[in-house]
C-alpha cells in the first residue's frame, strides 16, 4: 500500500512531521498553516480514489468535511475558549458519519461474527463507562457533553470492529486501528485538559490523530465489500 500510492504517502508524511514539527516546538504559525493541510490532503485523496460512487464513501469525506471544520474550531479555542465546545460538536457529527458508513457495512451480512461482536460491546461499554466516570471528577459545567462524546467515539470504534468478515482484511485492519487511534487521541486530550495537562501532549494528541485520519481513509480507498452467500 505505501508503495501504490507513494506520492500520496510522501506528502503525508511531509504534513505529518511538519505538524509534529510545528507542536514540538510550538510554532504556532506553522501550526495554524499545516493543521487544515491534514484533513484536505485525505479529503483529496479519498474523492480522487474512489469517485465517492457508494454511500459508504460519501458518509466518509462527509465525516472529514466535519473533522475539518473541527480542526479549525479547536485551532480558535486557545483564543476564546467558547471554541472548544463548537469543535467538539463537529467532531462529533464527524463520529456519526463514520458510524453511519461502518454500519453499512455491519448491516451487509448481520449474522456474521456474533460473538466479535458481543466481544466489541463488552470492550467499548466498559472502556466508555470507566473513562467518564473517571473524568467526571475534573469536567465541572463539560460533564453532559463530554458523556455524549464519549459513548459517541465507542460507537465509532465499536462499529468499526462490526465490519469484520464482511470487508477484505486490509480495509478492516486499517479501519480498526484508525478507530483505535481516534480514540486514543481523544483520550489523551480529555485527560490533558479536563485531569492534568502534561508536557508534549499535543504531540501525542495530533500524532494519534494523524494516524487515526489516515488509517481511516485508506481503509476506505482498500475498501471491498465480501460476498457472503
Amino acid at each position: 500500500m505505501l508503495k501504490k500510492y507513494l506520492k500520496f504517502n510522501l506528502l503525508f508524511a511531509l504534513i505529518f512531521i511538519l505538524q509534529i514539527y510545528a507542536e514540538f516546538n510550538e510554532l504556532s504559525t506553522l501550526r495554524y498553516v499545516i493543521k487544515p493541510c491534514i484533513v484536505l490532503s485525505l479529503l483529496l485523496m479519498l474523492y480522487t480514489q474512489t469517485g465517492l460512487k457508494g454511500r459508504f464513501h460519501k458518509r466518509l469525506f462527509t465525516g472529514l468535511i466535519f473533522a475539518l471544520a473541527g480542526d479549525a474550531l479547536l485551532m480558535l479555542a486557545w483564543q476564546d475558549p467558547a471554541y472548544f465546545m463548537y469543535g467538539l460538536v463537529a467532531f462529533l457529527i464527524c463520529h456519526i458519519f463514520y458510524i453511519s458508513a461502518f454500519y453499512l457495512d455491519f448491516r451487509s451480512a448481520q449474522e456474521l461474527d456474533k460473538k466479535g461482536a458481543r466481544i466489541a460491546i463488552i470492550l467499548c461499554a466498559l472502556f466508555s463507562i470507566t473513562f467518564y466516570f473517571y473524568l467526571r471528577p475534573h469536567l465541572g459545567g463539560m460533564k453532559l457533553p463530554v458523556m455524549i462524546y464519549t459513548f459517541v467515539i465507542s460507537m465509532m470504534m465499536m462499529m468499526a470492529a462490526f465490519r469484520n468478515q464482511r470487508v477484505n482484511t486490509l480495509s478492516f485492519n486499517l479501519i480498526l486501528f484508525g478507530a483505535l487511534c481516534f480514540l486514543l487521541s481523544d483520550s489523551i486530550l480529555a485527560y490533558n485538559k479536563f485531569v492534568k495537562g502534561f508536557d508534549f501532549a499535543g504531540v501525542l494528541i495530533m500524532a494519534t490523530y494523524m494516524a487515526a485520519q489516515y488509517l481511516i481513509t485508506m481503509g476506505a480507498v482498500e475498501r471491498k465489500l465480501l460476498k457472503n452467500d
